[in-house]
């Protein structure tokens, strides 16, 4: 005998049932923040602040824009966290590797820890380096060299005067070194070789034999010879 469409319910109960779908496990509104930061940091390192959109975040995040804007008030409310935990997570890093008594160490340590970070953090670096109208003076790239930079020239003022140089130069020296590795690490960032040891080294070797014979008085070749 042959089994009739919707003819018995034995019939029926051998038709598929469709499994039901498992519940999605609803965020806490913290866990909701972080996935929307760590979203909106992987978008503004690809597109930079002004490409960026609430929607494309929301729709990664798999949410209404609402959502954003509950947490953030608007893009520029989500970037200044974004940059915000940047700045303060490479601060950090370069603080807490200054710690040798050696000058020369102490520069091989800010070398090593900011291409370190280049390296593990690259998408946070993208977004430090990236040019906003939104940038404030205390919220860039910038402000965390010269936040470092200042470190350094404490350093290097200490050194001048024990070597009989002007110490109130060493601002001048500190700023030119920390721009020497921040903008090394600009372009370490996109060819990333020779490898970042390789880089930490050749760099301290500039700078230190460079400081090592430092004239006390340097003049300009140049105006020399017009003279």
């Amino acid at each position: 005998m042959t089994d009739v469409p919707g003819g018995d319910a034995s019939t029926a109960r051998r038709r598929a049932v469709p499994a039901a779908k498992p519940s999605r496990v609803r965020m806490s509104a913290t866990q909701r923040r972080e996935q929307l930061i760590s979203i909106a940091r992987q978008i503004f390192a690809e597109r930079g602040f002004d490409a960026t959109s609430i929607e494309e975040v929301a729709a990664r995040a798999k949410v209404s824009k609402p959502v954003v804007y509950e947490h953030f008030g608007g893009k520029e409310g989500l970037y200044a966290v974004v940059v915000d935990r940047e700045v303060r997570s490479l601060l950090d890093r370069i603080t807490t590797a200054l710690t040798a008594g050696h000058p020369r160490e102490l520069l091989e340590q800010a070398a090593l820890t900011l291409l370190t970070y280049i390296e593990e953090e690259t998408s946070g670096f993208r977004v430090l380096v990236r040019e906003s109208p939104l940038m404030s003076a205390t919220g860039n790239f910038s402000s965390v060299m010269n936040d470092v930079a200042h470190q350094v020239e404490h350093i290097l003022g200490a050194e001048f005067s024990s070597r009989g140089y002007d110490p109130k130069l060493a601002e001048l020296y500190s700023q030119a070194l920390v721009g020497m590795v921040a903008l090394t690490g600009r372009w370490w960032l996109e060819v990333r070789k020779p490898r970042k040891e390789t880089v930490a080294a050749h760099l301290v070797n500039l700078a230190w034999n460079g400081l090592s014979h430092l004239e006390a008085k340097p003049g300009l070749i140049t105006v020399r010879k017009r003279g």
